[in-house]
Formats: structure tokens, C-alpha cells, sequence
């Protein structure tokens, strides 16, 4: 695939840069945090009036149409600029999990209204090894649903649960968009290690009529949402990457120690310049993921995604705990952005499956081969 990007791609980045150096300032970052509700809703409009919460939905269906590129640029200003808001949750994974899965009339109800702003979506659906937690049974014309979901990223905020579920006597895979006001769903809501919210979420006989189920048997489009979710994670932790080592540099030229900036040492000189060889990788590894998150073959598409994921996996660690060790004890302050990228690059790092759970999942993969 060629990453010399064209200039829709281009202006489309530097559009989503624009919105987040004017209007979404650390400190202006650090106001949202510590508010009543933990994300703007001023923000989350802005990015709908720019067209971004339609960035990957198809042109047929009312969208932008941009495709995992378009995904993997705005991610990349995401990750720079640490949004608080539901951008990854809502406009990337939950938005593909409808346009993977949906019929044609529930497209239509659910896409305009997840790009204008007005609904935020999220995907409940647990991480690689810990299985669905769900139970769907049949019940009438319709469903009962009961089981639990953890750390679902925005699920207390969200106006829409997208509850994956195994249809019980059978191994098929549904996927239920059910309002979060239905009865017998209960949320727990909290702030996550990076700041931003999540939820654990139990069902107790819900009931959910045969309109809510998504299609049919979900499996393999919540896989390909999954994966192109998660190839916009790795673009989101490349960005993050980029602004904690430029944030490193910065200090290194401006502190001084027995009279001469600590850049001038060697020792932090070499290290400094690991730190870029692990970014760069990152990147690398960001385009691969990129280019395979669509590949019609799953088992290539999750290779390359796995190789991704611990490769930027290990970069995020490395960068990260080098900053933090560069800055010294400032730099696990909230006062500097450095701990906040910090943060957001390790809860990177068990998102979507951790590192040892994918490399373990690689490995599976060339040993069937």
C-alpha cells in the first residue's frame, strides 16, 4: 500500500490537528477531565461538525467513506492530542461492527444518527482469551439475555450497547443493539488508568425483540471490527508515541545539569535515540496493520494485526518508561503531559489483548503452517 498520502488524506490530518492544537489544549484537556462528566460534549460535536464520527462509514451509506487510512490518520491526531472523548469506542470499532453486521434498514436507523453526534455507540464485547460472558436465549418472538461484559471503554456514557452474546445451544455469535436504558442492564462506570471512562456492565434477563439482533450469525463481521478497531488503536499509540518523544527532546535541550543541558550527555544521547528507532518501528508496524486490517484472508489479516500489536506494544513500554525516566520525577506529575502519555501508552498495552496475548497468538499461528 502507498503511505505517501494523497492531499484529501493530508488536509484530512492536518484538519483533525487544527481542531485538537486550537480547541484541545492540555489544560483545556486537564478541565474535561476533572469535570462532572469525564469527556466534552462540545468537543464530541465539533469532531461530528468536521465529519470525523462519519469518517469510516461508506459513501452509500451517508458517510466519508475513508477507509482504513482516513482511520489511521485521525487516530493518529487522537493519540497526539489525548482525547477524553469516545472517538475510538464509537466512530471506529462501534460504527464498523454496524456496517460489518447490519441489514440494509438497520444501517439506516443507526449510521446517520453515529455520524451527526446525536448516538454514541460502543462494542461490548470482552478482550482475546476471556470468551463473551453473554448467554442469549430464545424467548418467544424475541431474546433473553444474561450474563456480564468488563472494561468496555465508554460503556456508562454510551447511548447504545452493541452486546455480543452466544446463542445458547449452539456456538452462534449474535450481536444486539440494545439502548443502555433497557431494562436490566446495570452499569458500572469508572475512570480508566489513562483518564478515560469505561464500565462493566451486567444483564439480568433482558429482554431483547428480534429487530435488535444485527444481522445474523456475527462472527465473523465482529472480527473484522474488531481488527480494524484495532489497527486504529495502533495509529492512536503511534500519535501518542510521536508528541512523548518530541515532549522528551524538548526537556533534554532545556534542562540543564552542571551547567550544560542533559542533552549534551552521551548516555541519554544513545537513549534518546533508541527511543526514535522504537517510534519509527512503531510506525512501520502502524502502516502493516494499516494495509492488512481489511484482507478478505482472516488468518493474514490477524497475523499482521498481532505482529502490530507487540511490536507497538513493546515500543509504547520502552518510550514511555524512557520518558518518564528522562524527566525524573516530574515526569509522573500531572502537571507535565508526559505522564499522561505515559498513561495512555500503557493502558495501550492491554488493550485489545496484550502483548504476551498476542505474540502467544502468533506464534499459534506459525506453528500451523
Amino acid at each position: 500500500m502507498d503511505f505517501s498520502f494523497n492531499d484529501e488524506q493530508q488536509m484530512l490530518l492536518e484538519t483533525t490537528r487544527r481542531l485538537i492544537a486550537k480547541d484541545y489544549t492540555f489544560a483545556h484537556r486537564m478541565k474535561i477531565r476533572e469535570g462532572a462528566d469525564g469527556w466534552s460534549r462540545d468537543t464530541w460535536m465539533q469532531l461530528a461538525d468536521l465529519g470525523l464520527l462519519a469518517l469510516t462509514i461508506p459513501e452509500d451509506d451517508g458517510g466519508i467513506g475513508a477507509g482504513a487510512i482516513g482511520a489511521m490518520l485521525v487516530s493518529n491526531a487522537v493519540g497526539e492530542g489525548l482525547l477524553l472523548e469516545p472517538f475510538h469506542a464509537s466512530a471506529i470499532v462501534a460504527t464498523q461492527a454496524i456496517v460489518q453486521i447490519a441489514n440494509a434498514h438497520q444501517r439506516a436507523k443507526w449510521l446517520p444518527a453515529l455520524a451527526s453526534g446525536e448516538t454514541i455507540a460502543v462494542l461490548a464485547h470482552n478482550d482475546a482469551g476471556k470468551g463473551i460472558g453473554v448467554e442469549a436465549t430464545p424467548d418467544g418472538n424475541g431474546w433473553k439475555l444474561t450474563g456480564h461484559k468488563q472494561a468496555v471503554y465508554h460503556g456508562d456514557i454510551a447511548d447504545l450497547l452493541l452486546v455480543s452474546a452466544r446463542i445458547k445451544g449452539n456456538d452462534e455469535v449474535a450481536l444486539f443493539a440494545l439502548p443502555a436504558d433497557t431494562q436490566g442492564i446495570t452499569r458500572h462506570g469508572y475512570r480508566t488508568v489513562d483518564d478515560q471512562r469505561a464500565a462493566n456492565l451486567e444483564l439480568k434477563d433482558v429482554s431483547a425483540s428480534v429487530d435488535t439482533r444485527l444481522g445474523g450469525n456475527a462472527a465473523a463481521g465482529l472480527q473484522a471490527a474488531i481488527d480494524f478497531g484495532l489497527a486504529a488503536l495502533c495509529a492512536e499509540a503511534v500519535g501518542a508515541l510521536d508528541r512523548i518523544l518530541a515532549a522528551t527532546i524538548d526537556y533534554s535541550r532545556a534542562r540543564n545539569q552542571f551547567g550544560v543541558p542533559i542533552g549534551n550527555f552521551q548516555a541519554l544521547q544513545h537513549r534518546m535515540a533508541d527511543m526514535l528507532m522504537y517510534a519509527e518501528q512503531a510506525r512501520s508496524m502502524s502502516y502493516l496493520a494499516t494495509s492488512r486490517c481489511t484482507d478478505a484472508d482472516a488468518d493474514v489479516r490477524r497475523a499482521a494485526l498481532s505482529a502490530a500489536k507487540v511490536s507497538i506494544g513493546q515500543a509504547a513500554r520502552f518510550v514511555g518508561q524512557q520518558a518518564v525516566q528522562i524527566h525524573g520525577g516530574m515526569g509522573m506529575t500531572d502537571e507535565l503531559d508526559v505522564s499522561h502519555y505515559f498513561k495512555r501508552l500503557t493502558a495501550f498495552e492491554l488493550r485489545g489483548g496484550t502483548t504476551d496475548v498476542h505474540l502467544r497468538g502468533y506464534a499459534r499461528g506459525l506453528s500451523t503452517k
